[in-house]
């Protein structure tokens, strides 16, 4: 989605920045994982593939990704590099062309050092705080039924239970962000710092 590939989302646990051809190597070995596979539903690629798959999720205007850094890393040195911080990624898809309020999110913490740490569900909350100046009031996640730390996650993000299929294995999860909600969540996120993101960096970085 070319609407957020000039936005870098500064959090307390993880920054989230555009996903660019410099992290598609990094990507790439992540995705090598059947672990990964599986919980993602996803098919291991070739890195060629890979990068052809960010150039067209980049021009996608039907999807919205961002890379999630580990913030402490990416703050300690001015000489890190992104790649050497990633930490995982979150995705918004517009599933449905009648409804462009409604939004299917995910969270991919690949990463295992940066596992159970919260990095999920902030890197959740910056993504739906962002796209509700966008537009979307419904977010839907589909998760694994194995998944029980997504299920947990999304639970506490006060998503509900709508869903459960058989056939995928999966459970969907809805929230639909009333006035209620749209204030818990800009409490949740009131210290997220929007910076201009310019090729691998943030100007103030």
């Amino acid at each position: 989605m070319r609407s957020n590939e000039n936005t870098l989302l500064l959090g307390k646990k993880v920054v989230l920045v555009p996903y660019t051809a410099e992290h598609v190597p990094r990507y790439h070995e992540w995705m090598k994982s059947e672990e990964l596979q599986r919980l993602t539903a996803s098919e291991p690629l070739t890195l060629e593939q890979e990068y052809s798959m960010q150039r067209s999720w980049r021009e996608d205007a039907a999807k919205c990704t961002f890379i999630v850094l580990d913030a402490e890393k990416w703050q300690a040195q001015l000489s890190t590099t992104e790649e050497s911080c990633m930490a995982g990624d979150v995705n918004l898809f517009l599933t449905d062309l009648g409804d462009p309020s409604l939004g299917e999110i995910e969270v991919m913490i690949a990463e295992p050092s940066c596992r159970g740490k919260g990095f999920g569900t902030e890197a959740v909350l910056m993504m739906m705080s962002y796209v509700t100046k966008l537009g979307l009031t419904k977010f839907e996640a589909k998760i694994g039924q194995g998944n029980e730390p997504s299920i947990r996650m999304f639970r506490k993000l006060h998503f509900e239970q709508v869903a459960v299929s058989s056939v995928f294995q999966e459970v969907t999860f809805r929230l639909t962000v009333n006035e209620h909600e749209r204030q818990w969540l800009l409490e949740q996120t009131s210290h997220v710092e929007e910076k201009c993101y310019r090729d691998g960096s943030s100007e103030s970085h």
